[in-house]
């Protein structure tokens, strides 16, 4: 993945401050735009882990903060909804005119609302998935409840959302007023994909059942089950990444998005890309398949991956479950499935009776086998023999030679 950061000018000339997340390679297939929550920024999590994510589906995502927000230049009580689809507008042609005309729009929350208004008005956007977003601009008002009779009263009024302070004025409200969304979704005749959780609290399921009722086909609804309006937790924000990502391939990605996506090996078996603006996250390819690695939270990563220790585990359980599988289909026993756990951990020698030095570790990998089919107890501890022949088990348990060079 490589990122870099951008300044686009507003309708007014301001500055906005944007985020361009590209392939590792460089070479993106399609772009998307990303639009986020009501006074939320580009920075927030569920906006940077679908952006990123995005990129492994060979999307180049632009993420943006909109006027008077986030990093952006302008004062956000001037802004409105109106405003927005204006930046939006703004982003993308600037889009077209530097890099590639973008084909996919995803917003989050208002910036759901406002991306379905903006795909209706941009004729380069072939597809639009939203995150959480209302079915009616105007439903952000209970968000400002709490201010409404100061805003009638002087025309503007200050008020807390998520912690943070804001100016609202009553021009915000009265724009809003004037955007329908079931009007836009009745014109609208492009693919969208609606993503909600049953249990988001500030805006309600029964938007996206709105949402969806009013918008014609195709059309398809995935629930996030669990998650809340900020998709909070890592795991639901890429997960929303993966199935939008999977969604778009169906409409916008060639069938040889892979190759243009993939970094050159130059030659090599596996490429590997990495970049000090990523901390750990890595990329890898072979040329037809692509993947990330990561280190845990804990680590100091991101958790956008395999570990490489988990990469390593799974190359010798994957070789194993194929070689049982080879060698269970020439004895013709009824072997269905394979199961291989493992885990990869230091030993202290005192483990290790061969070992000379005790006060030195040793690399341990614990590999667990599981069979599913009507196997004798004798055929599975045949199987259980032959899994330590797989080619990956017997290269880490046999001298190997590592050559490096640049």
């Amino acid at each position: 993945m490589s990122t870099s950061k951008l300044t686009i000018k507003n309708s007014n000339g301001e500055q906005l401050h944007a985020t361009l997340e590209l392939p590792a390679n460089k070479k993106p297939v399609q772009f998307a735009i990303f639009a986020h929550c009501f006074t939320c920024s580009s920075d927030l999590g569920v906006v940077r882990n679908i952006s990123r994510e995005l990129t492994n589906f060979g999307f180049g995502v632009l993420r943006f903060d909109f006027t008077g927000l986030g990093s952006s230049e302008g004062d956000f009580a001037d802004t409105n909804f109106s405003h927005n689809l204006k930046d939006l507008r703004i982003v993308n042609d600037y889009l077209k005119e530097n890099y590639d005309a973008p084909m996919l729009l995803v917003g989050h929350s208002l910036g759901g609302a406002a991306v379905l208004i903006a795909a209706l008005q941009l004729d380069n956007i072939k597809a639009v998935a939203t995150i959480a977003a209302p079915s009616d601009p105007e439903h952000v008002k209970h968000l400002l409840a709490h201010g409404m009779d100061e805003m009638a009263l002087k025309g503007e009024a200050r008020v807390s959302i998520g912690g943070r302070s804001f100016m609202i004025k009553k021009q915000f409200l009265e724009d809003l007023e004037k955007h329908s969304l079931s009007t836009v979704l009745n014109k609208l005749r492009k693919p969208i994909l609606i993503l909600h959780a049953p249990q988001d609290s500030i805006v309600g399921i029964n938007n996206a059942a709105e949402i969806y009722q009013s918008a014609h086909h195709p059309k398809s609804f995935v629930s996030l089950d669990g998650a809340d309006h900020l998709l909070s937790d890592k795991r639901d924000s890429l997960y929303a990444a993966k199935t939008i990502g999977t969604w778009a391939e169906r409409y916008l990605l060639e069938d040889d998005s892979v190759k243009n996506r993939v970094i050159d090996t130059k030659g090599e078996q596996v490429a590997v890309h990495w970049k000090s603006k990523d901390i750990f996250t890595t990329q890898i390819s072979n040329n037809r398949h692509a993947i990330t690695a990561d280190e845990p939270v804990d680590a100091g990563g991101a958790d956008l991956g395999f570990s490489p220790y988990e990469l390593l585990n799974a190359a010798l359980g994957a070789c194993t479950a194929m070689t049982l599988k080879l060698y269970a289909e020439r004895k013709k026993w009824p072997l269905e499935e394979v199961y291989v756990y493992l885990t990869h951990d230091k030993r202290h020698v005192d483990d290790c009776e061969e070992c000379a030095d005790r006060k030195a570790k040793i690399d341990h990998i614990k590999k667990r086998l599981e069979f599913v089919g009507d196997l004798s107890e004798e055929q599975k501890m045949r199987l259980a023999e032959i899994a330590a022949l797989c080619p990956v088990h017997k290269t880490l348990t046999s001298a190997t030679k590592i050559e490096t060079n640049y």
